[in-house]
């Protein structure tokens, strides 16, 4: 059993006999109410689920088993000539709650890249897509063909105890996220370069190979993707993909149906899909200015004219969050350091100085902050990724990292079927009267 898989049996276990012992002396504590705009408002705020590898405060943002993103910039290992933090060891970290060594982190990226094969028939299930159809579609259709190979399938059906469902669980999760740059990285390839792909780059890391296999092999856009993938690989459990996964997983279904499904969730306008919406916004404000060099005034117009449309400013606002995204920052200090001079960039900049006081004047928007989605479509612009219908498949590669360290915790820990409780309008017409 290698380090990673036996530091995680050994807390997993402890944590799942701590949490029984506390469930059976205080599982009827009252830990909160619900109230009725809650049961129609898409259960905001209602706690219902546990997700042990990352917590969003409203006010501080996404911290990773506690961990800030300015601190995994400080405290994750690096690969040698980027300061960037490798996804690898995130993964650890939200896995065994331990910052990684140099040698985890290097034995982490040689061991995704020796299960990174993909199945041939997977690559058949993509080419008899169009080639028009949307990367997302592909993406979900490629991970779904490759539940083929999961552990967990063969070793359910052969028959094996419940305690013991997190071990294929966590061999299924470790063989798809070493599968999924090279998937992505085809799709990419297929759509956008008539079908020229690229051979993986062995002595490369996890992100570092993707970004090769993409065929931008600029060192600084390899040290983007390692940031990229890190800040955008978990943000707790209640968000579309996160709980989409959880829902999916909590009927026993491999990670690989629980994480297509999840991308199913991603790939939605209100969730992961945002980040080509916002590099759209952004094309069109060029096309109507005719210029990449807009004043303030231009922006704040063109803002403003895009809300009397009765259209949202995308990238802008977030279910939970009431300050700027941490994610946003980030990206914001990458490009400070590497593309300060790109029009683009200035324009997100720009975007961020206008849209808060005018989304506040409205009167009625509780968060009018940038999200992570407002920045990273410009930044991959100047790389020359220009193809923005791909944007969230990137998005989808990293937020592996924890939904499917979170996938092997709730089956270590035997989290149930989800199953909440529905209510009809009659139901909240009775309540009404009778209070």
């Amino acid at each position: 059993m290698s380090n990673l898989k036996e530091k995680f049996f050994e807390k997993s276990s402890k944590l799942k006999v701590e949490v029984k012992s506390a469930l059976k002396e205080h599982g009827g504590k009252i830990v909160g109410d619900v109230k009725l705009s809650q049961v129609f408002g898409g259960m905001r705020g209602v706690p219902s689920l546990v997700w042990e590898t990352s917590k969003l405060d409203s006010e501080e943002g996404i911290r990773f088993r506690g961990l800030s993103i300015p601190e995994l910039r400080k405290q994750l290992p690096t690969r040698e000539g980027c300061t960037e933090p490798l996804p690898e060891g995130l993964f650890w970290l939200m896995l065994v709650g331990e910052v990684p060594t140099q040698a985890e982190v290097d034995w982490l990226s040689d061991e995704w890249e020796r299960r990174s094969a993909i199945p041939e028939h997977t690559y058949k299930v993509l080419e008899a897509l169009p080639k028009d159809a949307h990367p997302m579609t592909q993406f979900i259709m490629a991970i779904a063909s490759m539940n083929s190979e999961s552990e967990f399938v063969k070793q359910y059906a052969a028959g094996m105890s419940k305690h013991d469902y997190w071990d294929p669980t966590y061999e299924d999760a470790m063989n798809l996220i070493a599968k999924l740059p090279a998937v992505a990285a085809y799709i990419y390839r297929r759509n956008f370069h008539g079908g020229n792909h690229i051979k993986a780059d062995k002595s490369l890391d996890w992100a570092g190979n993707y970004a090769h296999m993409l065929g931008i092999d600029n060192p600084d856009f390899k040290s983007l993707m390692r940031l990229y993938l890190t800040i955008h690989a978990d943000h707790e459990g209640g968000n579309a993909s996160a709980h989409t996964a959880h829902l999916i997983g909590s009927t026993l279904s491999d990670v690989y149906l629980s994480y297509s499904g999840a991308m199913d969730s991603l790939a939605g306008p209100l969730h992961g899909l945002a980040n080509q919406e916002v590099i759209k916004f952004i094309f069109e404000m060029i096309e109507k200015s005719g210029s990449e060099v807009l004043t303030n005034d231009q922006v704040k117009k063109f803002v403003e004219d895009t809300l009397a449309s009765g259209r949202v400013i995308p990238g802008y606002g977030h279910a939970v969050l009431r300050q700027p995204d941490p994610r946003f920052t980030a990206q914001r200090l990458f490009a400070e350091s590497y593309i300060k001079d790109s029009n683009i960039v200035k324009l997100v900049w720009q975007l961020f100085e206008v849209v808060p006081p005018v989304l506040e004047g409205l009167g009625k928007v509780k968060n009018p902050w940038p999200n992570v989605d407002a920045h990273s479509g410009a930044i991959l612009v100047h790389y020359g990724l220009k193809e923005y219908q791909y944007y969230t498949v990137l998005f989808g590669v990293s937020r592996a990292l924890g939904v499917l360290a979170s996938a092997c915790w709730s089956r270590a820990m035997g989290f149930p079927l989800e199953r909440p409780k529905s209510v009809n309008t009659d139901w909240m017409k009775s309540i009404i009267t009778s209070a």
